[in-house]
């Protein structure tokens, strides 16, 4: 493989940067926003009962309702859709239908509180058929474009207004630290000053500046804190006894470490109003993010001034040592203001109201949270007589509309980082006689999209509606050039030229936990198939993190890393035929070996196979 020289970003020499390297706007909102509302906040409060308070603090995934009447009865504040848990149809009709019909529950309540909606709306709003997925966080981070990542998370917050529902559980501000994680995709980058600059911008683009806007939604930063910093070996145990190695795992470093390289995030999130934030399943030095007061009170809320609320991550407060009601009382009493339960909730809320009944949680603690999450619901408006639950009709037609698309296919052109170009390969000619397009991800939007769309863990083949890969080659040629495919590598002996799509195929969480980091049997035979015909060769790699794929590597012609680009391969192709000149760089390092890992800039003796910041243009 040849050698590049290259210019570093300046991003690259900021790993040790302080809070002061990342300026936030002054006309951001911060935590004042939320303070604003406690005078009406205390008003209500003086007028709730021990159950609603409680029921405030519960949140239950919709998937798990016994009846919609549970909602009333339980006095519910939340509820979820969690990774798959959609209505029958899953179209923006029946969401929408859900959520109102769900509202109108929530309205039969004594004190009428209205619910706040979560969902995973994590690279555009793909929990549903039609939405613009967008690439995930790891494309987006190759970009470095703030301003682009602000209008995909502004886009990303209309298409889910336009089902209704007001909160999404994003950005995701972790930092990951070895590409063995399953979660590696879900974050911007390797390093805390890109992480801390992208998730501002994401904040302001699913918030703005005023939560009443009826076009924003509720942000949430997570996962508090050091979730990309787990040891490989500590992770949470499967099924069948044995461990998957970094999932939900120990993060055992100083105060001085875990700020230094996890905390930037936060910062940055709290001075632009996050209004929740969600701790990690992992521990720090030991003891679970979900049950430590000294993370969730005494730094993130009392050092560092938030005062929106906390949300537990899905039946996080299980992993607690103890019995059920000893993981309540310490998760509350830690700090946790909201529990997303998200199936035993008549258990949940019983508990909770027995250890207030009791003592064993204080009274000042339950109203602290019933407070946080009730300042956080005024500030969004949701209390005005103007306000409606209804959701606005006219933003139907925006929905997944080729105006939204278009951010889109821009965000897929400039997240992708051309890793080899021998002999000026790229761009292709789009009058070239006979392009064979191969490999499983050639024509798979899921695929392509990855973990979190549709499902949690994603799918293979026509999950949502979209462009592939071949349907954009398809697309851009001439009328005269000759485009054939096939998924196995075979059949390119004829070509011109091989355009060779592999990659990983969808995972989340710690399913996508992987030592080894290499092509799967079928993605490996399509590449053998593909490099025997001799031909010249670009291959495009589907991954969520960097990948060990070094044969591959050599025997193409010219290397994209394309990431999980989402919805728009046509964005893919404007750079394949040159009418985007590629501008992203890595923003993870790529090693050599799956022995490497974990490895990031700034480590000593650094000789990765391409470096944090490298990036080919034409």
């Amino acid at each position: 493989m040849k050698t590049y020289i290259l210019i570093l970003s300046l991003l690259t020499l900021s790993a040790c940067a302080t809070n002061t390297d990342v300026q936030t706007e002054t006309e951001l909102p911060g935590q004042q926003l939320f303070l604003d509302a406690d005078a009406r906040v205390d008003t209500l409060l003086s007028k709730m009962t021990l159950e609603e308070k409680v029921g405030q603090m519960t949140q239950v995934d919709q998937d798990f309702l016994a009846t919609k009447s549970d909602i009333s009865d339980y006095l519910m504040g939340s509820l979820l859709s969690g990774g798959g848990s959609d209505p029958v149809t899953n179209s923006l009709q029946d969401w929408r239908a859900m959520y109102e019909d769900y509202q109108s529950e929530a309205m039969k309540t004594r004190l009428q509180i209205p619910l706040l909606y979560g969902v995973d709306a994590v690279h555009g709003h793909s929990n549903v058929i039609g939405a613009v997925i967008f690439p995930h966080n790891i494309g987006l981070g190759a970009t470095r474009n703030a301003d682009l990542v602000e209008e995909i998370s502004r886009i990303t917050a209309k298409e889910v207004r336009a089902t209704g529902i007001n909160w999404t559980f994003a950005p995701c501000v972790a930092v990951p630290r070895d590409d063995r994680w399953g979660r590696t995709y879900e974050g911007f980058a390797e390093e805390p000053m890109l992480v801390a600059k992208l998730g501002l911008a994401a904040v302001k683009g699913l918030q703005g500046v005023d939560l009443t806007d009826p076009l924003r939604v509720l942000a949430c930063a997570k996962h508090f804190i050091g979730d990309g910093g787990t040891v490989y070996g500590t992770g949470m145990y499967a099924e069948d006894g044995s461990r998957y190695p970094l999932d939900r795992g120990d993060v055992p470093m100083s105060e001085e470490e875990i700020r230094r390289v996890h905390m930037e995030g936060y910062v940055t999130a709290v001075n632009a109003g996050v209004g929740t934030i969600m701790p990690s399943y992992s521990s720090w030095n030991g003891v679970l993010s979900s049950g430590s007061y000294r993370l969730l009170t005494e730094i993130l809320k009392e050092e560092m001034g938030f005062e929106g609320f906390l949300i537990s991550d899905y039946a996080a407060i299980d992993a607690l040592p103890g019995d059920y009601k000893s993981d309540v009382q310490t998760s509350i009493n830690a700090g946790m203001d909201m529990v997303m339960v998200p199936e035993r909730y008549e258990l949940f809320f019983n508990t909770l109201k027995e250890l207030a009944e009791e003592g064993g949680i204080p009274m000042e603690r339950i109203d602290d949270a019933v407070r946080r999450i009730l300042r956080v619901k005024f500030a969004m408006g949701l209390f005005e007589k103007d306000y409606t639950f209804a959701a606005d009709r006219s933003l139907e037609d925006s929905f997944g509309s080729d105006e939204h698309r278009a951010v889109g296919r821009q965000s897929v052109r400039e997240s992708m980082v051309v890793l080899k170009n021998e002999e000026a390969t790229l761009p292709l000619s789009k009058s070239v006689s006979h392009i064979h397009v191969t490999g499983p991800g050639a024509d798979d939007i899921g695929m392509q999209s990855g973990g979190w769309t549709i499902e949690w863990q994603g799918e293979l083949g026509d999950v949502t509606e979209g462009t592939t890969v071949l349907e954009a080659i398809q697309a851009s040629v001439s009328a005269e050039t000759m485009v054939t495919y096939s998924a196995d590598g075979t059949g390119g002996e004829d070509a011109d030229v091989i355009v060779l799509v592999v990659g990983e195929k969808p995972y989340a969480e710690f399913f996508g936990d992987d030592s080894n980091l290499v092509l799967d049997a079928p993605n490996q035979a399509a590449f053998n198939n593909a490099a025997a015909s001799g031909k010249p060769m670009v291959t495009l790699l589907f991954s969520g993190r960097p990948m060990i794929v070094n044969d591959v590597m050599d025997a193409s012609q010219a290397f994209i890393a394309a990431w999980l680009p989402g919805s728009e391969g046509d964005g893919m192709t404007d750079v394949l035929f040159g009418d985007y000149a590629p501008t992203g760089k890595l923003s993870f390092t790529w090693p050599r070996t799956a022995a490497q890992n974990p490895i990031n800039v700034g480590d000593e003796n650094y000789d990765p196979l391409f470096p944090f910041g490298f990036g080919l243009t034409f």
